[in-house]
């Protein structure tokens, strides 16, 4: 029953939307042209804030240093300089989410070396993105299995508390 407890856990923790179209956002945003097409590298955009478990949406000031005079006429870009005129973020919709039970750092992952592509897939070639990356325990074990990270349960989550 506990397997298939986590099991039904990994399914759940990483979609909004597992479809390959993806979860529709507030305003249409394409990847293949940001961080494809301009080869904008992923923390450009997205930072790390302490303690560096996720990587945060951009903040819309940031999307206006260059659409301050890029694409000015867009109605995504009008709808993203009137909520950065006001302060306000956008409700962006997030593919990927952490459950509170595993412990992961983009920060520790990043330093080591690892690529955004083995769990976040070809990013720079989406328009939309979708959950792409085997983000269940098993992808994350065959990852650690194969660069000789440590397979401790306790590693990467929360002790088993008996009696639930």
């Amino acid at each position: 029953m506990r397997f298939a407890s986590l099991g039904l856990l990994a399914v759940f923790a990483g979609v909004q939307d597992g479809s390959p179209e993806g979860p529709v956002q507030p305003v249409p945003f394409s990847h293949a042209l940001h961080a494809g097409a301009l080869a904008l590298g992923c923390t450009a955009c997205h930072a790390n804030p302490d303690p560096g478990e996720t990587m945060s949406f951009p903040a819309l000031s940031s999307c206006m240093e260059c659409h301050a005079a890029v694409s000015t006429g867009s109605p995504a870009i009008r709808e993203i300089a009137a909520a950065a005129e006001a302060g306000s973020q956008l409700p962006w919709v997030r593919v990927y989410q952490i459950p509170s039970y595993v412990y992961f750092s983009h920060r520790e992952h990043l330093a080591a070396g690892a690529d955004c592509r083995r769990c976040h897939g070809a990013v720079e070639e989406r328009e939309r993105l979708f959950l792409e990356g085997d983000v269940t325990m098993d992808g994350c074990m065959s990852c650690h299995l194969a660069t000789g990270s440590s397979l401790d349960c306790a590693y990467c989550h929360e002790p088993f508390e008996q009696g639930f």
